[in-house]
């Protein structure tokens, strides 16, 4: 059986096939007015949440529509959670299995929810080998199988534009800021931008300790972390943007924002106390953006993308209060 690799089939015609077919498959983006958080950063702030998207984050979106595009029966697929998740959930609905390779370190809470949609799960210490090889070593054992990139596919780009179409019919803003690990998200915001052909400026937000994105962005060429970087925003871990994603946001991001662990902690706090909504905290970067650059958004309407809310209950507990 053949795999299915990335290919440069962002088609309009593609575009709006899977603007048509996907969303029956989704849940709504929930968007949400943040009047206390607005008054303090003086801008006029929407959330969009996915917390509430099947499996808990936007990767549902790119999960479905790629693994119902294949005939491969066994998916093999690398992630640190939510990813894992949206595959094992998606395999689950559409009759198929997975294996999904995970980092020892990964959230409890993550891993038992990959299992508990019928995923296999195979942990790895990323320090003695890296979730690439390991892959490639499944992938070789099973021949037939497909591998499921987690950003790097025009499948998954074009998943995760239907929220970028959803944010774009429910308003105008001037700004949207997205988090940013591997690209796959900011991506697809962009891709709903240019087909849409609005005029928004959309403004990536990157844990700083991972900061390869915005460093191949002020650089113009595609930079390497040298390992996985050690971030609170755990969805961010990777070692660099996917190459069909940095073709896509090498010219269609504004900027990329570098937000600390402990700006993305506060973030994380106000989400709590201000909105009542539970955010994992690279779910939280998108605010941890606007409070690392607050003279940048004063007086603009700015969409904040919470791309999920998957996160350990006892070490949300004890971020939340803390101060």
């Amino acid at each position: 059986m053949p795999n299915y690799t990335t290919a440069p089939a962002l088609t309009s015609e593609y575009i709006d096939s899977v603007w048509e077919t996907l969303p029956k498959h989704l849940r709504p983006t929930l968007l949400l007015p943040a009047a206390v958080l607005s008054q303090q950063l003086q801008c006029d702030i929407t959330i969009a949440s996915e917390t509430f998207q099947h499996t808990g984050s936007f990767k549902f979106r790119a999960a479905y529509n790629t693994l119902a595009s294949i005939p491969n029966q066994h998916v093999i697929t690398a992630s640190s959670g939510n990813f894992g998740q949206a595959v094992a959930y998606a395999c689950k609905l559409l009759g198929k299995t997975c294996t999904v390779v995970m980092p020892a370190t990964s959230a409890r809470v993550k891993i038992d929810a990959v299992q508990s949609y019928g995923g296999q799960v195979d942990l790895i210490d990323v320090k003695q080998v890296s979730r690439t090889e390991r892959v490639a070593q499944l992938m070789a054992a099973q021949p037939g199988a497909f591998q499921a990139q987690a950003y790097d596919d025009y499948r998954v780009v074009t998943g995760n534009s239907t929220l970028g179409k959803e944010i774009f019919a429910s308003d105008h803003f001037d700004y949207i800021v997205v988090p940013v690990g591997g690209g796959g998200l900011s991506s697809g915001i962009v891709v709903a931008r240019n087909h849409l052909q609005a005029q928004t400026e959309i403004i990536g937000a990157e844990p700083l300790p991972g900061n390869d994105a915005a460093r191949s962005l002020h650089s113009g060429q595609l930079v390497h972390n040298e390992q996985e970087p050690n971030t609170i925003a755990d969805g961010a871990r990777t070692v660099s943007l996917g190459q069909l994603n940095w073709e896509i946001l090498k010219t269609g991001l504004a900027d990329i924002i570098e937000v600390a662990d402990a700006t993305t902690l506060t973030a994380l706090r106000n989400y709590f106390r201000y909105i009542n909504l539970k955010v994992e905290p690279t779910g939280a970067l998108a605010l941890g953006a606007l409070l690392t650059q607050p003279e940048r958004f004063v007086g603009k309407r700015v969409c904040c993308i919470v791309s999920g809310g998957n996160v350990d209950p006892a070490a949300y507990a004890r971020i939340i209060s803390e101060e």
